[in-house]
């Protein structure tokens, strides 16, 4: 991998403004013109790295994978999170690049050094080429989109493994929306140094606007969890909503059974409504779903003993 150091640790303090208002891209900040402010507190930092994938159609596609990273303060070793974003049907170049700065302040709190990719097909770099395509809502292949996807993430932990602060045998890959459905089909990988990963409201081919609750060809999702199953080793938290208008419970319920009746070792949860659009939940609801993957992240390996004072 070549990497290209774009950003270094910058002095000014603040939170990230520049955000997608895209309901796919869940981003915690909407106002995506806005410069960005660079996370001091959080020693933001951001690299590019190169990364070769195939795309719907199989063809070699190379592209820069734009990486936020976020520490806690101190030498480490710390365990590695990896944050993978959803995906806009209209926006893709926007945010400019992702770092759910509110969301990565809770991680780093627990100890984590952060890592958030923008993939090839989103942000400033171009919508072009857009290895995650996968078809006509009539006419879905899930797989490819799935596989690239993984690929850039594996690709990013690997990189994350050889920083001097970092401890490589403690993994948590965590995604919303199609970013979930990214992070279990990495998890179904079974990456060295995995320890467990969470889905928020993880899928894909959904759109509250034309088909609200109703994600395209959702059997043949159904089938892509079920191979997941059959393959992962990684304990799982799946967190949804009752009024999920990409993908109602009736799916991702579903979804959850194929993919543990194949083999697969997850936890559900369905959470009450929130907002109009419980899509929305771990991008504003952090105060709810916190206790759940506070008491998650104890069980597997991560327990309080990995927190760091900021």
């Amino acid at each position: 991998m070549r990497l290209s150091i774009r950003y270094v640790f910058f002095t000014a303090i603040g939170v990230a403004l520049a955000m997608s208002s895209s309901a796919m891209a869940q981003e915690s900040n909407t106002n995506a013109t806005a410069p960005i402010v660079m996370a001091a507190d959080l020693f933001e930092s951001v690299v590019n790295i190169d990364v070769s994938v195939k795309d719907l159609l199989g063809r070699q596609v190379t592209g820069k994978v734009v990486l936020t990273q976020f520490k806690p303060n101190g030498d480490g070793p710390f365990p590695i999170m990896i944050l993978n974003h959803g995906r806009s049907g209209t926006n893709r170049d926007q945010p400019a690049r992702f770092r759910y700065t509110a969301q990565a302040r809770y991680f780093v709190k627990r100890g984590f050094a952060v890592f958030v990719p923008t993939r090839i097909g989103y942000g400033e770099l171009g919508t072009t080429p857009d290895p995650e395509d996968s078809g006509s809502c009539r006419n879905k292949n899930y797989a490819p989109s799935a596989e690239a996807a993984s690929t850039e993430v594996i690709a990013v932990l690997d990189y994350a493994k050889q920083l001097p602060y970092i401890d490589p045998k403690k993994v948590l890959i965590v995604g919303q929306s199609v970013g979930g459905y990214t992070t279990v089909a990495t998890a179904a990988k079974n990456p060295p140094g995995v320890l467990a990963a969470i889905n928020f409201a993880g899928g894909a081919g959904g759109d509250p606007d034309t088909h609200p609750g109703e994600p395209c060809e959702a059997y043949k999702l159904e089938q892509m969890y079920a191979k997941f199953g059959t393959a992962s080793k990684v304990p799982m938290l799946w967190v949804y909503t009752e009024n999920d208008l990409f993908f109602a419970p009736k799916y991702s319920q579903a979804w959850f059974n194929a993919f543990t009746k194949a083999g697969g070792t997850a936890e559900f949860h369905l959470m009450p409504a929130f907002e109009k659009n419980g899509h929305s939940l771990f991008a504003k609801g952090i105060k709810l779903w916190t206790p759940l993957v506070d008491r998650f992240l104890d069980e597997h390996g991560f327990d309080a003993n990995n927190k760091k004072t900021q």
